[in-house]
């Protein structure tokens, strides 16, 4: 599955960016490169995860929703 470059929200109502997706250089595995607009993560702060984890859905409230959903560009 791609990853739309733009804005996204966490599930816990968090705004951040998207700026691309890397590769690990040794396992290939995909890491989804962003940054939190939010000072109790560091506004500006460049983070990583994998992307399946970023993909993934998470419980809420006893409801499948996405760790991290795209509200566009």
């Amino acid at each position: 599955m791609e990853i739309n470059l733009g804005k996204y929200l966490h599930f816990k109502g968090i705004l951040c960016e998207v700026l691309g997706v890397g590769r690990h250089t040794e396992t290939l595995e995909e890491f989804v490169v962003y940054k939190h607009d939010s000072e109790e993560f560091g506004k500006g702060a460049i983070w990583i995860r994998p992307k399946k984890m970023f993909l993934e859905t998470v419980k809420v409230n006893g409801k499948e929703v996405p760790r991290f959903k795209f509200i566009g560009n």
